[in-house]
């Protein structure tokens, strides 16, 4: 991820970017985090070290806890919980709270306004991004990912919630960026205000855990726009019911192996193409001031995700009578 966005912001900036680290750079994110690993850990004398400690821990363990209902493919998910992606709606709003955590306990004049922005930020998106997986969810039988993603795959890429839920779809991208804290919504850790917000007074791995965690989340919402609008595994196009039964010149076992394999490629390469596309608004757009960026969360997504949420109940109930 972290090589990616170098890439594609050099690039954007007619520049090389890594090429040393590896071939094409490519463990330049590796020899960062080594040099942070032997960077000293620095406490503040005057914050709160309990909370200053437990920020960076927080903010990671929910990311990496929203990778349990994600389906990579067909067979490959580590829980299929009933609930679905209301679990990760659920799970993510606690990261703020490290953020929170990690500015009040730098005790530092710039660290604290970054996590009261970060907790504003997070209260403001988040019912856009449930009301919008309300949606999804009621044109489903049942809430689990694996049967959302089975439910698009009937008619090809026609039968993606892409073209069903348009307008769902645009507010859940921009409800995901903004719980990412991707330009232009990064206002918690603005460099031009507070210098870098929450991890001003954070040094080592401490520090490295904060990017793990940015970068983590960014590739958990790539995800998790795959899975409900962009059919997960399945690929654009239906393929010909003479090819449904190829093997592949390869026996039962291979042959779901290798499908199985294909599965993960397409839904990885959905999810990159969604990063790619943030990563390039992250170097395209300027920053927003921090009343627009309520305001576009309570004024505008918030009405247009419910009115999306009672049109799709609307035609919900026309189909059932």
């Amino acid at each position: 991820m972290a090589w990616l966005e170098r890439k594609i912001s050099a690039g954007i900036q007619q520049r090389i970017g890594p090429e040393y680290a590896g071939p094409l750079g490519i463990i330049q994110a590796l020899a960062d985090g080594i040099k942070l690993l032997l960077k000293e850990d620095i406490i503040p004398a005057g914050g709160d070290t309990w909370l200053f400690n437990a920020g960076p821990a927080v903010v990671v363990t929910p990311i990496f806890l929203s990778c349990l209902v994600v389906p990579f493919g067909e067979h490959i998910i580590l829980t299929d919980l009933g609930i679905g992606i209301f679990f990760w709606v659920a799970v993510s709003s606690i990261a703020p709270l490290g953020l929170l955590m990690a500015g009040y306990g730098s005790n530092n004049k710039y660290s604290f306004p970054g996590g009261l922005r970060a907790a504003a930020q997070s209260i403001s998106y988040e019912i856009p991004l449930a009301l919008c997986v309300l949606s999804i969810s009621l044109r489903a039988i049942r809430y689990e990912t694996v049967d959302t993603v089975e439910a698009q795959s009937k008619y090809g890429i026609l039968g993606w919630n892409l073209w069903r839920q348009p307008i769902g779809f645009i507010a859940f991208l921009i409800s995901s960026l903004a719980e990412c804290e991707r330009l232009p919504f990064d206002l918690p850790e603005a460099e031009e205000e507070l210098v870098a917000g929450y991890q001003t007074e954070y040094s080592g791995i401490k520090f490295g855990l904060f990017y793990v965690g940015s970068y983590s989340n960014l590739l958990v919402s790539s995800l998790f726009v795959t899975v409900p609008y962009l059919g997960g595994w399945d690929l654009p196009l239906s393929l010909p019911p003479i090819l449904d039964h190829i093997t592949w010149g390869f026996d039962n076992g291979t042959s779901e192996v290798l499908n199985i394999v294909i599965g993960v490629i397409i839904t990885s390469a959905k999810a990159f193409s969604f990063t790619s596309v943030s990563i390039m608004a992250r170097w395209t757009l300027p920053r927003v001031r921090m009343d627009q960026l309520l305001d576009l969360g309570r004024k505008f997504l918030l009405p247009v995700a419910l009115g999306n949420l009672l049109l799709t109940a609307s035609f919900q109930l026309l189909l059932l009578e």
